[in-house]
């Protein structure tokens, strides 16, 4: 899954494709690069930021979503918590909805639900906007970040069945970074397999370029190629069925040699 970030203010990428042309070139990148799925999003995530508004969020991207899914034939995911802007994108295109917020508003099961799409839910607590910074969270915070990660994603997907999502359209992401720190963020990709075993869904994991993997490498985001390579070889070994990147060639290149130098007879 290749990002496109149509937004002012996100963590890494913000504002370099605000623009419909930029953000157009974008897609484009992604699909020559490689992705599978295009997942563009008009609400950054990142710690602090402000909810936007419907409206706003339709303005920045349902051409885009229009452009990737008509006219290049993109299977298009569609970032937002909000079910205006996914009925809006799924009307126009998107297959998937991806949620941040872990089901915070009902209506956007409902809204998968009657458009068939699949709902990519991911682990959270509380808003972008009560976060408290990059990667900043209690160590207290957490009986056992795993197991507590599993069973309040559990009863979030629970009410989105309930809701009337197919239980096969449904997509598990950890949530690396939300309302988790830096070693609880660790923890939880250290033991992935755990995650994968218990989740009855495929698991989806973005770690690309987050605050966690400074633990390693202490870059900003757009020199954490190295860190967000390795932490998407290590959630595919883990059992991972999606990666959620920005650099999608690097990422892709590096996927298919792991699996070249792992073959047998080949």
């Amino acid at each position: 899954m290749g990002i496109c970030n149509v937004t002012p203010d996100s963590f890494s990428d913000g504002g370099r494709h605000l623009s419909p042309e930029a953000a157009r070139a974008r897609v484009d990148e992604l699909l020559a690069e490689g992705a599978d799925i295009v997942d563009v999003g008009g609400e950054s995530t990142r710690p602090g930021a402000p909810a936007v508004p419907a409206k706003e969020q339709l303005l920045r991207v349902l051409e885009v979503v229009r452009y990737a899914a008509k006219e290049r034939g993109a299977c298009v995911s569609i970032d937002t918590r909000s079910p205006e802007v996914a009925a809006a994108c799924l009307e126009a295109g998107a297959q998937e909805v991806n949620d941040v917020s872990c089901l915070a508003d009902e209506g956007l099961a409902k809204v998968v639900a009657q458009a068939g799409a699949a709902l990519v839910l991911m682990h959270a607590r509380g808003t972008q906007t009560e976060m408290a910074g990059f990667s900043q969270y209690p160590a207290e915070g957490y009986r056992d970040v795993v197991a507590d990660v599993i069973i309040e994603w559990t009863a979030a997907a629970e009410r989105a069945v309930a809701l009337g999502v197919a239980r096969e359209h449904l997509v598990m992401d950890p949530g690396f970074g939300f309302a988790k720190n830096a070693a609880q963020s660790l923890e939880l990709l250290r033991r992935l397999e755990e995650v994968v075993r218990a989740v009855p869904a495929p698991v989806m994991v973005g770690a690309s370029r987050k605050s966690f993997l400074t633990k390693a490498a202490p870059v900003p985001p757009a020199e954490r190629l190295g860190a967000s390579v390795a932490a998407a070889l290590f959630a595919v070994r883990a059992g991972a069925k999606l990666v959620r990147v920005h650099d999608v060639r690097a990422t892709r290149q590096a996927l298919a040699t792991d699996r070249l130098l792992h073959e047998r007879g080949g």
